[in-house]
């Protein structure tokens, strides 16, 4: 297809297209004569990606092509890839430094009887979300933090059960899964407290 049926198909401006190509987001048409390409459903699936990243997610032109070089070339340790490719996403946390830099988060994963590796980014991410609890007065007790790290833990083996074995798939479906299905888990949390709430004004 040329690139303004490309265009039409991925529902993303023509303009917008040509952005792409000229950043190197997305990857050139096969050339059919000097002025005209080709592009086929590659290209398709690679601008609903970006337009997710970008869209979607909120991601800048320089974090979606960092993610979108993971894709490409995941290297031979995917778990690291992962790590990197979900450190892109929001929140943005620094990775903190010294001999016990994220306490909270180490007491958690411990409780919960996970992995704890302080290089991951989310580790950073459940430190400041602990601490920030804590300062507002509400910091998260045992039994809630056992309970939704049982509920959580059982969200991720499900997720990871339908991974796809290819790792740039895989990198691309974490990816994905993470920035466009946890607003999802977030929308189900408070609808249930609504339906909960409902339930129990309604008792006799």
């Amino acid at each position: 297809m040329r690139i303004s049926a490309l265009a039409a198909e991925a529902g993303v401006p023509l303009a917008t297209v040509k952005f792409y190509l000229r950043e190197g987001l997305l990857h050139p048409g096969v050339a059919s004569s000097a002025t005209q390409a080709s592009y086929d459903g590659s290209h398709v699936r690679r601008l609903r990606l970006i337009r997710a990243l970008i869209g979607s997610v909120g991601l800048s032109v320089q974090q979606v092509r960092a993610i979108l070089q993971l894709v490409d070339d995941p290297g031979d340790d995917l778990y690291a890839t992962l790590g990197r490719a979900v450190s892109a996403l929001p929140p943005a946390v620094h990775e903190a430094s010294g001999n016990d830099p994220y306490p909270r988060a180490r007491a958690a994963l411990e409780a919960l009887g996970q992995i704890y590796d302080p290089h991951f980014p989310a580790v950073a991410q459940l430190e400041a979300a602990l601490a920030a609890a804590e300062a507002a007065g509400m910091p998260i007790s045992e039994e809630r933090l056992l309970e939704y790290g049982r509920r959580l833990h059982e969200i991720a083996a499900f997720d990871l059960e339908r991974m796809p074995p290819e790792p740039h798939a895989a990198v691309e479906y974490t990816v994905l899964g993470t920035a466009l299905y946890e607003p999802v888990i977030l929308a189900l949390r408070r609808l249930a407290h609504q339906d909960v709430a409902a339930g129990r004004a309604v008792r006799p």
